[in-house]
């Protein structure tokens, strides 16, 4: 068991403080933000989805805003404090926020489907 102390545990301590001294960004900040967004994440989608069923444009405005703004919590913490990081990691936060932003836009614009006005076409041989 010591060699898990002293490889694995060893390795993300040295990552960890890396990531401290190096970039500015502490790991358990970034992973406490995450924790703390899982629940908001989780109930703003419960809330659009009913919304969604209800109809109700205002609320699924909302409701996606909060699931936004859970998303990128802890990426945001990232490029407030950060400091000295690769160009890439702002190229991934950029993309991973365009594409929150993009399916959010995309799923609000989709016209929803007609209700109980299309038939079915018969059925052939009956």
């Amino acid at each position: 068991m010591e060699w898990f102390d002293h490889v694995v545990l060893g390795t993300l301590r040295e990552l960890m403080r890396a990531a401290r001294e190096d970039y500015g960004v502490d790991p358990v900040a970034f992973l406490v933000i995450y924790l703390a967004s899982v629940p908001f994440f989780y109930f703003s989608i419960f809330r659009m989805i009913r919304a969604l069923a209800r109809r109700r444009q205002q609320e699924i405005i909302v409701w996606s805003a909060v699931f936004l703004g859970s998303t990128a919590a802890p990426f945001i913490y990232v490029l407030f404090f950060g400091r000295n990081l690769p160009w890439w990691v702002y190229v991934v936060i950029a993309l991973l926020m365009g594409q929150g932003v993009f399916s959010l836009v995309r799923r609000l614009t989709r016209k929803p489907a007609p209700q109980g006005g299309a038939e079915e076409p018969p059925k052939s041989g009956s």
